[in-house]
């Protein structure tokens, strides 16, 4: 049988079922699928490829999802270090944000972002950011897969001057969007103290509507919770509850700030949470109970949030630093072992994003969405699992090769549809101009 193309790996880690780990096979993709999982030896009686790859030293992963991230956001990467989160917002990111968001900062630091995630061996990501229209052109050029934040705030931005006016490109935007082959929607409203009850209410509506999910910050800082109780004398999430925003299409990223009642309200109501470890770190944010949301059955799925608190979009790193911290916080190393970390960094991701029937791990029917590492770096030597060292040992200079549907978008750690030296020029144009801020 003549096919597309096949990939030979000393390892295939398909994630669904979890803790399986192949050895010495290949998968065999057509028409962006993955038709096969098979033993290397066997493929030659079966198939016959336009493109063949030899992958001796590497294992073969779902490509890596990025559950929350702001991707134009690269260019503030540095700008405003070492300050908590409302500081960092209001003094800093805000303003700049103000003077100089526009169609052009998107679109270049988008495509930043999509070069720096694709080497990083990640193949989706979920956005909340303005001019999404810009961040969607971006995907199709690069051939990422995305979730488009339809972007939500009761404040005028350079995109739009007031919730009506969001509301009404968001709606345009789905509906031009919701045929596309790599990306999704969803709304995204920003957090619940920068989106008031009525426009929360009018999106609610639409959303139950045009059957999108919602993309928010919940519950990321004592500090909300505290002006949340002042303003409307409940805590954040009840809030939320009584607008009718908790459900399974409900997506709520850091809760960091947990009490019992609401982790059993999360699981009754099938919430999905992205957990953004290194930036809730970064920003003194707190600590969101992981190994007590998964033991509840809530799906925990990985984000980086954006370069500009982070400050990379580096998905191993994001891993690596969920299994560590959760087991830190919870005082038990046996909690979020590698196995698991890899699941939230991609089945969990897919999940939280509606698309698990068509990427997140390695399956017959699925995608081609994979990442390949390297791992006899000395680094990563000896391998007595795979899994393992790809969690607690590698790093994202090892990832050589990603494919999107089939497409392959880094070539021996080189971007097929990404043109380097354009964005450096791009990157030292912006540089200019953001340090003359102010």
């Amino acid at each position: 049988m003549s096919i597309e193309s096949l990939i030979f790996a000393r390892w295939i880690i398909p994630v669904e079922p979890e803790g399986v780990t192949l050895h010495n096979h290949a998968l065999a993709i057509a028409d962006g699928k993955i038709i096969d999982i098979l033993p290397a030896a066997e493929v030659g009686q079966r198939y016959q490829a336009r493109n063949t790859h030899h992958l001796e030293h590497h294992a073969l992963i779902p490509g890596l999802i990025n559950s929350h991230t702001h991707a134009a956001m690269s260019f503030l990467r540095g700008i405003a270090d070492d300050l908590p989160l409302m500081e960092w917002l209001q003094e800093h990111i805000w303003p700049c944000e103000q003077k100089w968001v526009s169609e052009a900062f998107v679109r270049d630091g988008t495509q930043l972002a999509v070069a720096e995630m694709i080497r990083g061996g990640t193949t989706c990501f979920n956005d909340m950011y303005f001019f999404p229209e810009v961040t969607a052109r971006c995907v199709n050029e690069t051939g990422i897969r995305a979730m488009i934040g339809l972007i939500l705030v009761d404040f005028p931005s350079a995109w739009a001057e007031n919730s009506d006016e969001y509301l009404s490109k968001n709606i345009a935007l789905y509906e031009e969007l919701r045929n596309d082959q790599l990306i999704t929607t969803a709304f995204a409203p920003h957090a619940p103290y920068s989106v008031g009850d009525q426009t929360i209410k009018k999106m609610v509506t639409i959303a139950e509507e045009l059957e999108r999910p919602i993309h928010m910050h919940v519950h990321e800082t004592a500090t909300e919770i505290n002006d949340s109780l002042k303003q409307y004398q409940v805590r954040p999430l009840e809030r939320l509850k009584k607008l009718g925003l908790l459900g399974p299409d409900f997506i709520a990223v850091h809760l960091t700030q947990l009490n019992d009642n609401e982790i059993d309200e999360i699981a009754e109501y099938g919430c999905h949470v992205v957990h953004c470890p290194e930036s809730n770190l970064k920003l003194a944010s707190g600590f969101s109970p992981v190994a007590r949301l998964l033991d509840a059955g809530i799906n925990v799925a990985l984000g980086t949030d954006g370069a500009a608190s982070n400050n990379d979009l580096d998905m191993l790193g994001e891993m690596r630093t969920a299994a560590l911290l959760a087991k830190g916080v919870a005082g038990d190393a046996s909690v979020v072992k590698a196995s698991q970390a890899l699941q939230m960094a991609t089945l969990n991701g897919a999940r939280a994003l509606g698309i698990d029937s068509e990427t997140g791990s390695l399956k017959i029917g699925k995608s081609a969405d994979i990442a390949a590492i390297r791992l006899d770096s000395i680094e990563t030597q000896p391998v007595f699992d795979p899994v393992s060292q790809i969690v607690y040992a590698a790093n994202r200079d090892q990832i050589t090769d990603v494919w999107v549907s089939g497409r392959q978008l880094l070539k021996s750690r080189s971007l097929t549809t990404i043109n380097i030296e354009d964005i450096q020029l791009k990157i030292g144009e912006w540089g200019n101009r953001l340090r003359k801020m102010g």
